[in-house]
């Protein structure tokens, strides 16, 4: 495993890590769970990934009792949750947001799900038009000093509003954002690569990306329709279909001229797309997801084929994509 900082903290983040959206609680048993947590950590992966919305609240019970079965020791690994959109399928205006009351209860729902004293990443999920910044900030600062989070960050947060985090942050003396967490994959990239520029060098920040894989078009499996067993044919992710299949002509075609590329290299067109997140320096740790054991192994042994991506290579990718 390669570890990388997150953006100037001290934190060391393994470069892979391993993620819940989705598949914990769904596809993903308690007993898979166990087995996949176990050969994560096993391959030196130290962040696992969360959130409360993720089969409302589900998926963090699962991991946390997990975790506890596992008993890694608790310094060994990182944990995070996300707070916006709610751990209830029908929340209350309370119950959802980044107000202070939701930011702080939240949390120590969070905490009591995922069975640990503290988080070591927690994400705005998503920026919240009826919650002036300052009170998101002032309510991280709070759980921050209170030693229930290490580091706070922001999820699709436009590149303006994280700056204006930071200004309140700098002009009262509190903890600003450290990362943020955005989607990036071959066919996904403008707001990492343009967007954020500005905030990486005048900040510092770090990236945990998500969906690397493009929620799976990217590993070719949809070229030729939906299979029953993929992300996106579970119910209640019609959305999460009709967002990654648009334009999907167009989009499979880039897949497509990708393949050769990971033939060559001797790779699947999955580890070719995970590899690639990979030498953006900018990215601190790439997110994983799997529902089946023999997929995350496959996609954890990635790290072999980064010193294959030549600048030859990567001119012939993005030739593929453009």
């Amino acid at each position: 495993m390669q570890y990388r900082r997150l953006g100037k903290s001290g934190l060391q983040l393994s470069a892979l890590s391993f993620g819940a959206w989705v598949t914990f609680g769904q596809q993903v048993g308690r007993s898979l769970a166990r087995d996949m947590l176990a050969m994560a950590h096993d391959h030196g992966v130290n962040f696992f990934d969360n959130a409360e919305v993720y089969n409302h609240g589900v998926a963090e019970t699962l991991m946390g009792d997990v975790l506890a079965d596992l008993r890694f020791p608790r310094d060994s690994y990182c944990v995070s949750s996300k707070v916006f959109f709610g751990a209830r399928a029908n929340p209350a205006p309370t119950q959802r947001g980044l107000s202070r009351k939701h930011v702080l209860e939240a949390c120590h729902q969070a905490l009591q799900r995922l069975r640990v004293d503290h988080l070591d990443l927690y994400f705005c999920h998503r920026p919240d038009p009826d919650t002036p910044v300052e009170e998101t900030v002032a309510a991280m600062d709070t759980l921050v000093r209170q030693g229930k989070v290490l580091y706070w960050g922001t999820s699709e947060w436009p590149a303006a509003l994280i700056a204006e985090a930071h200004r309140v942050a700098r002009e009262n003396h509190m903890y600003a954002p450290t990362m943020e967490q955005p989607e990036y994959n071959l066919l996904h990239r403008e707001r990492v690569e343009q967007e954020y520029a500005p905030l990486y060098r005048d900040f510092g920040m770090g990236t945990t990306i998500w969906s690397p894989l493009a929620s799976g078009l990217l590993t070719g499996k949809y070229n030729d329709g939906v299979p029953n067993d993929a992300r996106l044919a579970q119910p209640g992710y019609e959305w999460l279909r009709q967002a990654v299949l648009e334009q999907g002509g167009e989009r499979i075609a880039k897949v497509r001229r990708l393949a050769p590329i990971a033939t060559e290299l001797g790779v699947s067109q999955a580890q070719l797309a995970i590899g690639w997140c990979l030498v953006n320096p900018h990215v601190s740790t790439v997110m994983l997801g799997a529902s089946r054991l023999e997929q995350l192994e496959h996609n954890l042994d990635v790290l072999r084929l980064l010193p294959r991506l030549t600048p030859d290579v990567l001119a012939r990718i993005e030739q593929a994509v453009a």
